[in-house]
């Protein structure tokens, strides 16, 4: 006998035996109804016989409902016994007794995300099977051991390959494929999301079984995810399809419910039954991190559709959106814990490179690749921000939106002064944006602006730029004066080799490549400086994304170097700078800003723009090599300000600056080491090292080359609360550093190894926010 039918007859017994004492004891008090009991249980005679019938007629009668409870009872402690069966979760150092046949799979459970592929999210715990080994290419079949359906449901996770019979999750039965799923991707883009899914095999309990594992394709999204698979006679929550919202639009914005993590979500926009806005997202089904909004007052008092593609049955997504006179609703808005308060970040979603660059009308407008409905990569826009002193930014919303040409992908920003485009009017010239559009194929195009860059038109005969392979992207543009051409340099893979392309055209219209240079990966920029400030001795410098550089000479069609190439920013994190176009001739300065790779965990935003940075050119023992320096503009930022000098440094005794506030900082540091090994600094729990013998400055553990200058250690830290960037050699030396300095930590102090080290100057100013 199973042990719960055993169970359940010692407690029927129990049971029985208590039933039986109550009666006993219930009848021993119900004389004045005992001949209405004889009655009614059919025997007549004297009280005493009435009563001895009663009792037998009340025993059976509360045994029998007794005994119904009990068996409700057994039934019940029998479901609870059939609790989920997790067949596989993939979380041991092998597939257990499944068998892996071909390359796709390897020997073992995949932990995460394979090398080459997109980050797979949505798996429980940290393995899973995942057919990315090697890529695309290699296929397989995964086989389970035999097992019997035990239960009404499988549910499993499952992402990857959309290819029926080729990248598929099988149930055999007999051999024949009786049930099947795929992950979501045919075509490019896409996610490594992994998602919830289910089949019902309430008709094949008692059957003997196998699952299968099937990677048989080799070309796009050719391989297949899958985690956690349960048997359960739970039924899953269902899945509802193209599920649609409408509302009349009278705010300006709609606010999108956000779960960090969370399965991404399709969302299609329509007015008048024409799509508008196409996005993925992370939608929040039950409680929101924050909310993602979408510009609406284009089509106020007009109904909109707002289409999901799935939506768990029991989701809250589609009624949580709603409208809103704001683009982020926030009592601390840009005050939040891990907000950047010296450097731009956008006011919600996901932030990277820099794109149009570009002075105008007395503000400098800072465009950047921009995903406003995610915390992560993705939906590529071009977001827009202007300030009139590079620090005090406005963010104006989106200037570019995917089209049918693709994502917005990088580019850059002119200003058009004698109208060879023929965009501007009145007099006006316009304000030009070229990108990216990243669809199939890769083109370059081009939109431009007649309101001072509030609103952008796209050109109606784009593309500018036909695809030259599918590795082209992030033109930037410049105007080359004594050739009176448009300058693009473009990168472009070609042959599987890394190249900058340059192509020159009259009007912003049409271009014609004229020559190429190889050695530098993606986002080129290429600007004219002056060497040691001489305005008549000037040099070309061509950098790419890493911010590796070459200097050289440019005649409007060939960049010519004259060094090799250099390494630039020697820190982590900083990438795809661009430097402003247009700044006027009486500022005469080239002004550059990077992406700064620091992220903001749990926050309603992600990453942020390094400081505004003045570049120059100095003549060095090994040849000519570019400077970094925050612009003159910081210091409108300082507030209360601590000051130390020429203090001997005892060696291995800290020498503290009290006193400090704030979390926002800007150091200034003159140290003489003379027979000091080592000067280290504590900056809000930070080290910042330097090495005098191997002239070497470690911050945070990441090491870089920083000569001394005249015997003198010269330091400038900027510190926020993601990250530091500190400058050292005069400039020579860049060192950015994405970092969450602890925030309780407020201390800052020196301390020498070995002797005669001097603090010559030490100057910390409290930094005030850039934001309102």
């Amino acid at each position: 006998m199973p042990d719960n039918q055993e169970a359940a007859a010692q407690n029927l017994g129990v049971r029985a035996e208590e039933v039986r004492r109550e009666s006993v004891v219930d009848i021993g008090r119900e004389d004045l109804v005992a001949e209405v009991a004889g009655t009614y249980c059919g025997r007549k005679g004297p009280l005493s016989q009435a009563k001895r019938t009663m009792q037998i007629c009340h025993l059976a009668l509360t045994l029998f409902t007794s005994i119904v409870v009990l068996l409700a009872s057994v039934a019940a402690d029998d479901a609870k016994s059939r609790r989920d069966l997790v067949f596989a979760d993939f979380e041991g150092d092998d597939y257990g007794g499944w068998e892996a046949t071909g390359k796709a799979f390897g020997t073992s459970p995949a932990q995460g995300t394979l090398p080459g592929q997109m980050p797979v999210s949505g798996f429980l715990g940290k393995g899973l099977v995942n057919s990315f080994l090697g890529g695309d290419g290699p296929t397989g079949k995964l086989t389970s051991p035999e097992f019997e359906v035990e239960r009404k449901y499988i549910r499993f996770l499952i992402g990857g390959g959309g290819y029926e019979r080729q990248t598929c999750l099988n149930l055999l039965i007999d051999g024949k494929v009786v049930r099947s799923a795929t992950g979501p991707n045919t075509v490019s883009g896409g996610s490594e999301q992994l998602e919830p899914a289910a089949w019902d095999v309430h008709d094949l309990v008692g059957r003997t079984a196998r699952l299968e594992i099937v990677d048989e394709a080799s070309g796009g999204w050719g391989h297949l995810n899958v985690d956690h698979i349960v048997f359960t006679d739970a039924r899953p929550v269902g899945t509802v399809r193209q599920a649609v919202r409408e509302l009349v639009v009278d705010s300006p914005f709609l606010l999108f419910p956000v779960r960090n993590g969370a399965a991404k979500r399709q969302v299609t926009v329509s007015v008048d039954g024409q799509i508008e806005r196409q996005f993925e997202i992370e939608l929040a089904d039950g409680d929101a991190d924050w909310l993602a909004p979408l510009d609406v007052v284009a089509w106020a008092g007009k109904t909109i559709a707002v289409k999901v593609d799935k939506l768990p049955e029991d989701s809250r997504a589609l009624a949580s959106i709603r409208q809103s006179d704001k683009a982020a609703e926030s009592s601390v808005l840009y005050r939040e814990r891990l907000r950047p308060q010296l450097h731009f970040s956008a006011r919600r979603g996901w932030l990277n490179d820099p794109n149009g660059l570009v002075f105008y009308q007395g503000r400098y407008h800072l465009f950047f690749q921009h995903n406003p409905y995610g915390w992560s990569w993705g939906n590529m826009h071009w977001g827009h921000a202007v300030a009139a002193d590079l620090f005090h930014w406005q963010e104006l919303g989106e200037a570019l939106y995917p089209d049918r040409f693709g994502p917005m992908f990088s580019g850059s920003a002119v200003v058009d002064w004698q109208n060879t485009s023929g965009f501007g009017h009145e007099g006006q010239p316009p304000l030009v944006l070229l990108y990216t559009a990243a669809g199939q194929p890769t083109v370059q195009c081009l939109a431009y602006s007649n309101d001072g860059g509030k609103t952008f038109k796209k050109f109606g005969e784009n593309p500018i730029v036909e695809q030259i392979t599918s590795g082209n992207r992030d033109p930037k543009v410049i105007w080359h004066e004594p050739s009176r051409r448009w300058v693009m340099a473009l990168y472009v893979e070609r042959d599987k080799k890394h190249t900058i392309h340059f192509l020159t055209s009259p009007d912003l219209k049409q271009w014609t490549v004229t020559s190429y240079i190889e050695g530098f990966y993606e986002c080129p920029d290429l600007f004219e400086l002056p060497l040691d400030g001489e305005t008549t001795k000037t040099k070309w410098v061509l950098t790419g994304a890493s911010s590796e550089y070459q200097v050289g000479s440019f005649d409007g069609r060939r960049f010519v170097p004259e060094t090799e190439k250099l390494p630039g920013h020697r820190g982590r994190g900083f990438y795809a700078a661009q430097t402003f176009s247009d700044v006027p001739a009486s500022d005469g300065r080239r002004i550059q800003i990077g992406w700064l790779q620091a992220a903001s965990p749990d926050m309603a935003f992600n990453q942020c723009m390094s400081l505004p940075l003045a570049l120059s050119l100095k003549t060095t023992s090994d040849g000519p090599r570019l400077s970094w320096s925050p612009v003159a503009e910081l210091t409108q930022l300082r507030g209360r300000k601590h000051a130390r000098s020429d203090l001997a440094l005892e060696s291995g005794k800290a020498t503290p600056i009290d006193g400090i506030q704030a979390d926002l900082l800007d150091i200034e540091l003159e140290i003489e080491p003379a027979q000091a090994q080592e000067i280290a600094l504590d900056v809000r729990g930070v080290p910042i090292v330097y090495d005098t013998a191997k002239q070497e400055l470690a911050v945070n553990g990441h090491r870089a080359p920083a000569p001394l200058r005249a015997g003198v250690v010269g330091l400038r830290i900027v510190v926020d609360r993601t990250s530091l960037e500190v400058f050292a050699s005069d400039g020579l030396t860049y060192l950015p550093m994405p970092v969450i300095p602890p925030a309780d930590n407020r201390t800052f102090s020196i301390t020498a190894k070995g002797d005669g080290a001097r603090l010559r100057a030490c100057t910390i100013y409290e930094m005030r926010s850039i934001w309102p």
